[in-house]
């Protein structure tokens, strides 16, 4: 509390401070961080070309998803993209009916399409398992000019591989990838997924990404057409084969190639991720397969991190609330500087209610969930937190019976 006299004390001055500084850091983050917060980079509206559409091939590594494919496999399938198109599901020892179903809905494909299934092989010493499965798919695609990577989960509007392949040679680029819609139906997946795309955002600004020449590089994992010849030129896939997290790998991987390749990352409504997530565990499992993947298994990231949410994210509300509460119980000598730390937290919490508003509207949720954020942040701290633990528990990344060694691969290195 502070003190009657009106002198502050240190603690308090230093609290006031900190405050002051997390606002600041939300008005940069608003004004400078790359425009994470906006959701307008959609993709780009090129000009169709003259001259043959370029032969495409979809990969999908599929690992156990006969429930899903029923609601995805057909989008692909059923694309109206004017040029040739192949699906390759690599059946990545699966143990329920994954290759069973897939074979189904490949028979009931549209005429003009087909789907061949490749039976996935055991994945190789120091190779990521999805990775393994992408590779084998890309070997069956011989001859493809570009290949879409996607994942088992992703559902398409029917015009989607079109307007990829038309921003890829329109704008020269190697990769345009979109992050998919993901699913925002129970309580859990309301409160929590759109504040996943936005800490993603947060991390590797859309626009930094597009811009050439900028060393921030990333991909949205469910949906990446890349260029054939640009990914052999870069390595294949060999060269991020330890890769837990793959989408940004291959992002990297293609930007900083010699020369650097043009990519473009964005939001889609027109691209849908159908798994679903009903429960909180669902949500934190999902998180807390990669989160320590994503700061290199490093334990001083990893306090960085945590101590970073909380004072970015829990400082400014907190601090209001406090400020406020003082200002209740505070003589005249003390409420000049309970209000300043009220006001700077209450700065703070606007700023950065601000900037999870486009979010929320992309996901079509009320903006009063806006000032939730903190909260949101503290549960994604707890569930980067828990990554850790289970990584030094031997059960790093675990999903579907795979889990990720001890020891780190340098793939997950920038």
């Amino acid at each position: 509390m502070c003190q009657a006299v009106g002198v502050h004390s240190v603690p308090e001055d230093i609290l006031l401070a900190a405050t002051l500084l997390a606002a600041a850091a939300w008005a940069y983050l608003l004004a400078a961080r790359g425009g994470f917060w906006r959701t307008d980079q959609r993709l780009p509206p090129e000009a169709e070309g003259a001259g043959a559409w370029p032969r495409v091939a979809a990969v999908v590594p599929a690992r156990d998803e006969a429930d899903i494919l029923p609601e995805t496999l057909p989008s692909l399938l059923g694309q109206d993209y004017p040029g040739p198109l192949r699906v390759i599901l690599v059946n990545d020892d699966s143990a329920d009916a994954t290759a069973e179903v897939a074979a189904r809905l490949g028979a009931a494909a549209p005429a003009g399409r087909s789907l061949r299934i490749v039976a996935g092989t055991p994945t190789p010493p120091g190779w990521a398992g999805k990775v393994w499965a992408m590779a084998q798919g890309a070997a069956a695609a011989d001859g493809a000019d570009y290949l879409l990577f996607t994942d088992a989960d992703i559902s398409y509007a029917a015009g989607t591989l079109t307007g990829l392949v038309r921003a890829a040679e329109g704008g020269d680029r190697v990769l345009v990838s979109q992050m998919a819609l993901l699913r925002a139906d129970s309580f859990w997946e309301r409160l929590l997924v759109p504040a996943f795309v936005y800490f993603f955002a947060q991390l590797y600004p859309f626009r930094w990404v597009n811009r050439p020449g900028t060393r921030t590089a990333a991909a949205a994992g469910g949906c990446m057409l890349v260029r054939a010849g640009a990914l052999t030129a870069a390595g294949g896939l060999a060269a991020i084969r330890g890769a837990r997290i793959d989408d940004v790998a291959l992002g990297r991987l293609l930007k900083s190639a010699r020369p650097p390749g043009r990519c473009w990352l964005g939001l889609s409504t027109q691209v849908r991720s159908r798994r679903p997530y009903p429960a909180l565990g669902d949500v934190w499992d999902m998180v807390a397969r990669s989160a320590f993947t994503q700061l290199r298994y490093s334990a001083a990231a990893l306090a960085g991190t945590v101590v970073g949410l909380a004072w970015l994210y829990l400082l400014p509300p907190a601090a209001a609330l406090a400020g406020l509460a003082m200002l209740l119980g505070a003589g005249p000598a003390a409420a000049g500087p309970a209000a300043s730390l009220a006001a700077a937290g209450l700065a703070g919490w606007a700023l950065m209610s601000v900037t999870y508003l486009p979010m929320l509207a992309l996901y079509r949720l009320s903006p009063l969930r806006a000032p939730v954020l903190p909260l949101v942040a503290a549960l994604y701290a707890a569930m980067t937190a828990d990554s850790a633990w289970r990584h030094y528990r031997g059960r790093g990344g675990e999903w579907k019976g795979r889990t990720i060694p001890l020891r780190r691969s340098p793939a997950d290195e920038p």
